[in-house]
């Protein structure tokens, strides 16, 4: 993102990115039932030029600033989850395979990625949770260079269309990362049936003496570079926290009390509202001040994306939460949206890393704790 575009043309790309959004919350419902991958939004948006608007101009994208980026999944996100989702990782790992790679492989992604091939994350293990940067799975060196890994990643959005794979792998006790083509040695577990975001497929994939090439392993960065998944995660749950703030708003006025007053103007409903108004706000604040951070350049933007992800995963929960309650029991049935808000709201906080453990680097950080060696 080293050359900017203007202020004009990014808001025009966060507008199209909302047009979008509203089409897409018209399917959003029966995605979710059907558990399918959401092809058609995602086509479009391959279409319509936001699958690469992340590229710096001079390598065929719009340069556009991570500010904007953050907004662009946010407004995904209020319409359908599941296709920000796997639209971010799909971006993030076609990002990184062509920033990460030599320059002929970097090339190669590139065209690849303009003419609408999917990539996809492979990186977290069975075993090792969230700790998907500290694979344990070792390669095996095949004598000529190359390895070869047998193994599952799991948690692999939109793992179906993928044709390539961004993975990672232990080789002599330490990380390394490779782009891999789908071959018949890829295999798709589908064991998917998830509780939320059900439109993601995000598979169990298998590996079976897959080839790692020398020549498809990444090469130390050319310049810092900051994490799209890390940026993106916190707006991911912040586009649900607003779907179901919005969804609640509205059921609050339109919803009417036994003497036909609105479902407004009850008392605990005003308060509750009223928090989940503020925390949201003040969840957007932080998650605006990490994209500053990131248009900086500033290394910093490590343990704010942690403090923001803790804030938009916790406010996408709650203000499902109060949805549901507004609701009342029809909000329980696929009537209204709040159990499916409620539902896709579960997925942020598990996404690696987890609310858990970003609360622990966050507590660590703050009280200079060092690691026991």
């Amino acid at each position: 993102m080293s050359t900017l575009i203007s202020h004009a043309k990014e808001q025009r790309l966060i507008d199209l990115a909302s047009e979008l959004s509203a089409k897409f919350a018209l399917t959003a419902a029966e995605i979710d039932r059907n558990a399918e991958l959401p092809k058609d939004n995602l086509r479009e948006l391959f279409e319509r030029g936001l699958d690469t608007a992340v590229l710096p101009e001079e390598k065929g994208g719009a340069g556009i600033s991570y500010r904007t980026f953050g907004r662009i999944v946010f407004e995904i996100a209020r319409g359908c989850p599941s296709t920000a989702c796997v639209w971010l990782m799909n971006t993030a790992a076609a990002e990184s395979l062509i920033t990460l790679s030599s320059p002929e492989r970097s090339e190669h992604y590139l065209r690849e990625w303009k003419q609408g091939k999917r990539f996809a994350n492979a990186l977290s293990e069975p075993s090792s949770g969230n700790l998907f940067l500290n694979p344990v799975q070792e390669a095996t060196p095949l004598g000529d260079g190359d390895w070869s890994l047998d193994g599952a990643k799991r948690f692999v959005s939109g793992a179906e269309l993928a044709d390539y794979f961004l993975i990672n792998a232990s080789i002599d006790g330490q990380p390394a990362f490779f782009g891999v083509e789908r071959d018949d040695t890829v295999d798709i577990h589908d064991i998917w049936d998830a509780l939320g975001m059900r439109g993601t497929r995000s598979q169990l994939i298998g590996f079976r003496g897959t080839r790692l090439q020398a020549a498809n392993r990444f090469v130390e960065a050319a310049s810092p570079r900051q994490n799209l998944i890390a940026l993106g995660l916190p707006w991911l749950s912040l586009g649900i926290a607003q779907a179901a703030y919005d969804a609640l708003i509205a059921q609050a006025k339109g919803k009417k009390l036994a003497d036909g007053k609105p479902l407004s103007l009850v008392q605990w409903i005003q308060y509750e509202t009223a928090d989940v108004h503020v925390r949201l706000k003040a969840a957007k604040l932080l998650a605006e001040r990490l994209l500053e951070l990131a248009d900086e350049g500033s290394r910093e933007t490590i343990i704010v994306s942690m403090e923001a992800k803790i804030l938009a995963n916790q406010i996408a929960k709650d203000a499902a939460d109060l949805g549901l309650r507004v609701g009342g029991g029809l909000a329980f049935t696929r009537a209204l949206s709040f159990e499916r808000h409620l539902r896709d709201a579960q997925a942020g906080g598990l996404m690696a890393y987890s609310s858990e453990l970003c609360r622990l680097y966050v507590a660590k950080y703050e009280l200079g704790v060092q690691e026991q060696g």
